[in-house]
């Protein structure tokens, strides 16, 4: 991933000097420049130091911020993060409770509307879905903020009052963001749900008399919900390297529209940077689902050891 981002950030159009010479300076001034980015040296002897400081955990200075790439991730990435785990939980709440809703009566109303809805919420960008609600909830109902993650007098509000304010600005990127992984978790879920109410130990369960909430609290939704794990580490991962157009649309702090700002700068060290620790969080988001689903479910180990 690395490689391929660091030789197609080198062939892609532009140069990063530029932004920074102008017809009143003199010409030798671009030379300096990129000598001091280690631009001018060949590619390969490029690529060799980029990876023996990559080894160091070292990603180089940023051109735009001049200070070292990880401290400007540093500053971006708790946003992201924090933004994605609520994302993460309304996902996972609202797909789960419409799943829940619509297994009760297959096939009926709730069940083909619900459906239906999924299909169409999952096809819609999510550039739509943020400017349709920007359009219609602060434009012509002016009930949220439209970007931004705080008031522009927000200093002087009390903790209370910035914690509303911060939630105002929120409610429309968290939608967003959400309605699509919504969508996703709603379907997986309810197919194993029904998959899982048709088993005939279920039915087994019926036969003696066990009570039907019992019977969906501990049979039903754990048996249902386990090879759902594998999905969630996947969309957990895209939501931490993901975000970047919902930031974006809603002019957010976080690492995706820090990572746009890179690519539009030509800032070569803060893209790499940036894409490297969405890759990283999308492999241990993918681990750390499948070690829940391996310790949740002994088959899998048995099935790995055989």
């Amino acid at each position: 991933m690395i490689t391929f981002l660091f030789f197609l950030l080198r062939i892609s159009p532009g140069d990063p000097s530029q932004k920074f010479l102008s017809p009143d300076l003199s010409p030798k001034l671009a030379s300096l420049i990129k000598e001091s980015f280690n631009l001018n040296a060949p590619l390969i002897s490029q690529y060799e130091t980029f990876l023996m400081n990559l080894c160091k955990g070292d990603f180089g200075i940023s051109y735009t911020y001049r200070i070292p790439v990880i401290d400007v991730i540093k500053s971006f990435l708790p946003f992201t993060i924090i933004f994605s785990l609520i994302s993460f939980v309304v996902q996972i709440s609202f797909g789960f409770l419409l799943a829940l809703i619509s297994v009760r009566r297959i096939n009926g109303i709730a069940d083909k509307t619900f459906s239906k809805l999924s299909l169409m919420i999952y096809a819609l960008p999510s550039f739509v879905v943020g400017v349709s609600l920007i359009f219609i909830f602060s434009e012509l109902l002016n009930l949220f903020p439209s970007s931004g993650l705080s008031s522009f007098d927000s200093e002087s509000f009390s903790f209370a009052q910035k914690l509303i304010d911060y939630s105002r600005h929120l409610i429309l990127p968290v939608i967003t963001l959400s309605l699509g992984g919504v969508a996703v978790y709603y379907k997986y879920l309810r197919d194993n749900l029904e998959e899982v109410y048709n088993k005939p130990f279920v039915e087994n369960l019926r036969a003696h008399g066990f009570d039907e909430k019992y019977i969906t609290r501990k049979h039903i939704i754990p048996n249902a919900v386990n090879p759902l794990i594998s999905v969630a580490g996947v969309e957990l991962g895209l939501l931490f390297g993901g975000a970047l157009i919902t930031e974006v649309i809603f002019a957010l702090p976080g690492m995706g529209r820090l990572t746009v700002n890179a690519i539009l700068s030509r800032d070569y060290p803060l893209v790499t940077g940036c894409t490297f620790v969405a890759g990283i969080l999308v492999i241990i988001t993918n681990l750390a689902a499948d070690l829940i689903k391996a310790k949740l479910d002994k088959r899998v180990v048995k099935g790995i050891l055989n």
